[in-house]
């Protein structure tokens, strides 16, 4: 009698359809062994604070972060959110020199959605995959203290309500987190040590401050744009590398929406975050693609002294 369950070795191709996942893994693993257990800071912003699919896309890179060993830490801003609810309340949005004239009405307004509409949702979309989202903004535990920031137009100083400039970063309450094992999700609001008000402040500007006092060992900013073009728009060609001295002389010319960003990335790698990197948030999981392949996308800063060679 023959035995019909009886068979000969598994065809080739039968055996080996799941060897490109088994490659991409291992391409991982000399990353995954340099950042275990390091300090990310992921700056939160643009399409992907409003496009669904982005959203779920990010949730799922910073959970897997955390589950690969690093400790994340998300900084959020809300500028569409606040734009929509301002227009709903009937209020209007004036932009100085690139920033968003706040009044007190408008604080209100800012505070409620980035504390009680954006925060919460992105806390929703983390813990989807688990208890390890905490929401919490600049002014829990005095995180950050600001102090009021003024507008420079045709050498005039022209006030622009309540928005400040961080002045200093307690972080003794992310670490706690961090160390228990959470994803800590701020607001970028803080409160002024000078008169006691509540400050709207840049979000890439809190990432980037956040990041040094935390001694991050990345800071990454997501963006609507593939990362520094080298001659825009005269090109598309995207500036994969470059060093802190390198950004400081391109910094005047860039055009204003970059100049937060790329400025926050300055600071953080003259404060001791060893890489700051601009990505394209457009992208899904574009997080996981530069964190943990070899072609990596973007635009990546290092401090002066980092060697080409060493592995990023």
């Amino acid at each position: 009698m023959t035995d019909n369950h009886v068979s000969g070795p598994v065809p080739a191709t039968r055996r080996h359809t799941a060897l490109p996942k088994a490659r991409i893994l291992i391409e991982a693993l000399p990353w995954l062994t340099r950042h275990h257990g390091k300090t990310v800071v992921i700056k939160f912003g643009g399409n992907a604070m409003v496009d669904d699919a982005l959203k779920a896309a990010f949730a799922q890179d910073v959970v897997f972060l955390r589950h690969a060993g690093l400790r994340p830490v998300v900084v959020h801003g809300g500028g569409p959110q606040i734009n929509a609810q301002l227009e709903r309340l009937g209020l209007t949005s004036e932009f100085r020199a690139g920033l968003r004239v706040t009044t007190p009405e408008t604080m209100d307004v800012v505070r409620m959605v980035l504390a009680g509409q954006v925060q919460r949702d992105l806390v929703g979309q983390l813990n989807r995959h688990g208890s390890l989202a905490v929401g919490m903004t600049g002014e829990d535990a005095r995180l950050m203290s600001a102090t009021k920031r003024y507008a420079r137009i045709d050498g005039e100083r022209v006030d622009l309500g309540r928005v400040g400039d961080i002045t200093g970063i307690d972080p003794g309450a992310v670490l706690a987190l961090l160390d228990d094992g959470r994803i800590p999700v701020i607001s970028s609001i803080a409160r002024s040590t000078d008169d006691d008000h509540v400050y709207n402040v840049n979000a890439d500007t809190a990432a980037a401050a956040l990041a040094a006092a935390l001694g991050a060992e990345t800071l990454m900013v997501l963006t609507d744009v593939e990362g520094l073009y080298a001659d825009w728009p005269a090109s598309d060609e995207v500036i994969s590398r470059l060093t802190e001295s390198e950004l400081e002389k391109l910094l005047p010319d860039l055009a204003s929406g970059m100049v937060p960003k790329m400025a926050g990335c300055l600071y953080a790698v003259r404060n001791g975050v060893r890489t700051a990197r601009v990505i394209d948030g457009r992208v899904q999981h574009a997080i996981l693609l530069e964190i943990f392949t070899d072609e990596g996308i973007g635009t990546m800063v290092v401090p002066d002294g980092a060697g080409k060679g060493e592995p990023t």
